[in-house]
């Protein structure tokens, strides 16, 4: 869709150009300058893009919300004691402490001890859930009541917290069936409109009054520009990023944007 921009004004700017290099060329009716269509259009083109940039940078601090789920260190138990070391440093297999308080840094299964557990960051379950013995515990999670040893299973982005993270980015770059949609029609579209300004220029340089050069130009410019669909390819990323951000910040994770789509026509939800 930029195609038609980019025609557009850059045939405006060619001609204002050759207005101001070669005026003898051109009568005097004919002089006219168009750099502000130019600027003015593809300004507007770029606070579109800005709008995008914003939209999808807002979701990015919903992301950074859930990374911050994790404790930057871990309490890691060894025959030498209990010693608190940085979260990079854990390893699948070490043995951890969780207290009451704490936040679960890795996924791990319960080896010794009973706690409960809130998961409302994966489960949307506000009530806390017991965990003992052979159960597992799942970084991000905070630890309401009592005290558990646990062995790491899964670590850094192994780790179902980090999955859900790369889950939500992927669903904002995916695309709806709509947007899919849009791209098919823009392969059609394009040659399309441009078969249409070029047709319309042949119709006013043959047909049109004098002086015909300048009505040509005009005319081509004008379709090229004013058929661009822009606002449908600024419309449909934004809806996803912001969509999906906002979905993340309430605990709602989104895997396909296309299901963003699919929600309009539920009638019946089940919990």
């Amino acid at each position: 869709m930029d195609t038609l921009v980019a025609l557009g004004t850059g045939v405006a700017w060619l001609y204002s150009m050759s207005v101001n290099l070669w005026p003898q060329w051109f009568p005097m009716e004919a002089r006219h300058l168009y750099y502000e269509a130019s600027a003015m259009i593809i300004g507007l083109i770029n606070l579109g893009h800005m709008l995008e940039a914003r939209a999808r940078q807002r979701s990015s601090k919903a992301l950074e919300k859930l990374l911050d789920l994790t404790p930057p260190t871990a309490r890691v138990v060894t025959e030498e004691g209990e010693k608190s070391v940085p979260l990079a440093d854990v390893q699948p297999g070490m043995l951890l402490r969780l207290t009451t308080g704490d936040r679960v840094p890795v996924d791990g299964e319960i080896t010794q001890g009973e706690a409960w557990l809130d998961e409302a960051m994966l489960t949307g379950e506000p009530i806390p859930q017991q965990k003992d013995e052979g159960d597992s515990v799942h970084a991000g999670t905070v630890v309401q009541d009592g005290s558990v040893l646990f062995r790491a299973s899964a670590v850094g982005s192994h780790t179902t917290l980090s999955r859900i993270i790369r889950m939500v980015r992927q669903a904002q770059s995916s695309k709806p069936e709509i947007g899919q949609l849009a791209d098919k029609i823009s392969a059609i579209f394009v040659p399309v409109v441009v078969a249409i300004a070029l047709i319309s220029a042949a119709i006013w340089y043959f047909f049109g009054p004098a002086p015909q050069i300048v009505y040509t130009l005009v005319i081509a410019t004008t379709v090229l520009i004013i058929a661009c669909p822009c606002a449908l390819g600024l419309a449909t990323p934004m809806s996803i990023i912001s969509g999906v951000g906002r979905a993340a910040e309430f605990g709602v994770l989104v895997r396909d944007a296309d299901a963003l789509q699919r929600a309009s026509t539920l009638d019946t939800l089940v919990f």
